[in-house]
């Protein structure tokens, strides 16, 4: 049994210290928020993840996982000490790093002994020696500290068994001893572990996310041709896809990626490129063409509608993708500010984001369910693939609307079943939109 510190107890820190604890170590969570650990620890869950309450909930029962705000407390004879705080994006696209210094800077006041401080939160290449720098300056004379880059690479809404399954570990350090000492709480895991330095291991991180991010929008390029062209993306995805070379993963078109991870690691390294002296084309086309996946939108509404002022829009799904609440970044944040800016009233339903919703969406009207959404509505648009979603009465829906206007923004439909029913449909990268279809009119 390994003793853990867990600093940020956010959507990473609280997913892996509660990971940790169920491979048997004994982790403390600490966070400043004292709402958060007060939900904590009465077993409230923060976020919506699938999985996480009860293995919350075990452990703490096990007395393996704590909540604690003092920083004393939590790293009580801790051997390692994870730095799993939030990294926002600052104003000209680069990640803002106050809460990896004001960690990092409060860990080598307080530590009484040695340590290895393991940083996860995603971190600029070069934070990892900042991180060193820091501690150096603030430890006391006579302790020991190592710091690891260790990068997180979870999927929200799976993230638990992400922990558990991982494709690979990546572990950075100028102390070889340090990171294999890391690793030796993965072997259980039983998956590839990766230990190279410290700059190596940052640059995975966001190497990887901004790579899952160009292919995303590669898929949505292609989709705006397809619309163009008459061709069926979801076809040339799947034909792509069965190249061993390309694989089918993330190649699903739509209205563009969101969440807390690709938007702010794509422009983090686009900010990091051009800051030093490289000309990241590629990254910024990345990001202008996932933009672009919205506005597509908005036109077309536009054009069917005659406008939009005064017209009533339903949003199917609100999070940026389903099995989690989170709105940070969600395409449905830019589909309703610009749909509001030209004077459309839009109506909504998620089964999992309402709350935060209303916090980030004002300008909204929450509703009960989908039907709710869809009820008097001018057009309808599926902004995330939630399960219920696709099991929907659809003649119900087309019978609540006022106007048959539906865009799928996620393709989970079919577009002839859909036109039987009476909808004018637009699947993404599907073809151009199709009106209502009357087979006794032939």
């Amino acid at each position: 049994m390994k003793r853990i510190a867990i600093v940020g107890a956010g959507y990473v820190g609280l997913v892996t210290g509660a990971c940790f604890a169920d491979l048997g170590n004994r982790v403390v969570c600490l966070d400043v928020d004292e709402d958060k650990i007060a939900q904590l620890n009465q077993n409230v869950m923060p976020i919506f993840e699938p999985g996480l309450e009860e293995i919350v909930r075990r452990n703490r029962a096990a007395g393996r996982l704590s909540f604690t705000l003092s920083y004393e407390e939590g790293l009580r004879n801790a051997e390692f000490v994870f730095i799993a705080v939030n990294t926002p994006r600052g104003m000209e696209g680069e990640a803002d790093l106050r809460y990896v210094r004001a960690a990092a800077e409060r860990i080598a006041e307080i530590l009484d002994h040695d340590a290895i401080i393991i940083n996860k939160s995603t971190v600029p290449i070069g934070t990892g020696d900042l991180v060193v720098s820091i501690v150096e300056r603030h430890k006391a004379s006579g302790i020991l500290v190592s710091v690891v880059s260790n990068p997180e690479f979870l999927r929200e809404g799976s993230a638990v068994y992400d922990c558990q399954h991982p494709d690979r570990v990546v572990l950075g350090s100028q102390d070889q001893s340090a990171a294999a000492q890391v690793a030796q709480l993965y072997l259980s895991l039983r998956c590839p572990i990766m230990i190279t330095d410290l700059r190596t291991a940052e640059m995975i991180k966001y190497a990887s996310n901004a790579f899952l991010a160009t292919r995303l929008s590669f898929i949505n390029e292609i989709a705006s041709i397809c619309d163009e062209m008459g061709a069926d993306v979801k076809e040339v995805a799947e034909g792509m896809g069965y190249d061993r070379r390309i694989g089918h993963a993330f190649l699903n078109a739509g209205l563009g990626w969101g969440g807390s991870c690709f938007p702010k690691d794509v422009e983090a390294l686009a900010h990091m490129a051009s800051t030093h002296g490289t000309h990241p084309q590629l990254l910024r086309a990345v990001i202008d063409i996932n933009r672009y996946q919205r506005r597509r939108i908005v036109h077309q509404l536009r054009e069917w509608l005659g406008g939009l002022d005064g017209r009533a829009i339903g949003l199917l799904g609100l999070s940026f993708k389903p099995d989690t609440d989170d709105m940070r970044s969600a395409p449905s944040i830019e589909l309703a500010h610009l749909l509001h800016s030209e004077g459309a009233v839009i109506r909504a339903y998620d089964p999992a984001a309402m709350e935060n919703a209303r916090r980030v969406l004002p300008e909204v009207v929450p509703c009960s369910d989908a039907y709710a959404a869809a009820r008097d509505a001018d057009a309808l648009i599926v902004v995330t693939e939630w399960n219920e979603f696709k099991q929907l009465d659809r003649a119900l829906l087309r019978e609540l609307m006022r106007q048959p206007y539906l865009i799928d923004g996620r393709n989970i439909y079919d577009g002839g079943e859909m036109r039987q029913l009476g909808f004018t449909y637009w699947g993404m990268g599907r073809g151009k939109p199709l009106p209502f279809y009357d087979p006794n009119q032939e």
